[in-house]
């Protein structure tokens, strides 16, 4: 006869670690992407809305939001310095330096008519203009007295740091034989001196402010 005793299972061995590196380079290229995607949430959080000028603003220009335009840019802790929408109220700002087209608007640059120290004046230039004086440039009035003879003195600055406002197209014959004229933004202390020049009909030339030195 057969044994009736119950035959005893074989125990079972463990099963052995198994890892693939594919699938840890996986999963760390999938943390990667998951931190850049929060990163750039974040520093789009950061950014801020503030003015850039849609054209050269000068000094004297009155300006309301229409002349500006919204920029989201980031800035850190510089936001403040810069001109927002909610800064511009209704009876609209007083520019009171020079901002090209485009440049966002310091805060500084803004204010109201009494922070306006330059006034407008035109000048007739000797000679040919430089290609960088333009609207918004910031330059230095020279001049040379003229003498009894018809001859000029050693040339000398009437005015530092003006700005122009506009180049005037010549017209007409008697214009194209005399030299540029261009609208200034003189400092209210050098007026006298410039309109003393042009009376006098000094040659005037405009050099750019801040050029290089020569080595």
């Amino acid at each position: 006869m057969k044994s009736s005793s119950t035959a005893v299972p074989k125990e079972r061995k463990p099963r052995s670690f198994w890892f693939d590196p594919r699938f840890a380079i996986g999963l760390g290229l999938v943390v990667v992407s998951v931190l850049g995607v929060l990163g750039i949430v974040a520093s789009a959080d950061s950014s801020v809305q503030v003015l850039a000028a849609r054209s050269t603003l000068v000094p004297g220009d009155r300006i309301d939001a229409g002349d500006l335009q919204v920029k989201s840019v980031r800035l850190g802790d510089l936001d403040a310095k810069y001109l927002a929408a909610a800064d511009v109220p209704a009876e609209g700002l007083v520019v009171t330096r020079a901002v090209s087209a485009g440049e966002l608007v310091p805060a500084s640059a803004v204010g109201d008519r009494s922070g306006v120290r330059v006034a407008s004046v035109v000048v007739v230039v000797q000679g040919s203009l430089p290609k960088s004086v333009t609207a918004g440039a910031v330059i230095d009035v020279w001049s040379a007295s003229r003498a009894d003879d018809r001859s000029y003195g050693p040339p000398s600055v009437l005015a530092s740091s003006a700005t122009v406002v506009r180049v005037i197209a010549p017209s007409g014959m008697v214009s194209a034989q005399s030299g540029d004229s261009v609208e200034l933004l003189v400092p209210r202390g050098k007026i006298a001196r410039v309109l003393q020049a042009i009376a006098n009909e000094d040659a005037i030339s405009l050099v750019p402010a801040n050029l290089p030195a020569k080595g």
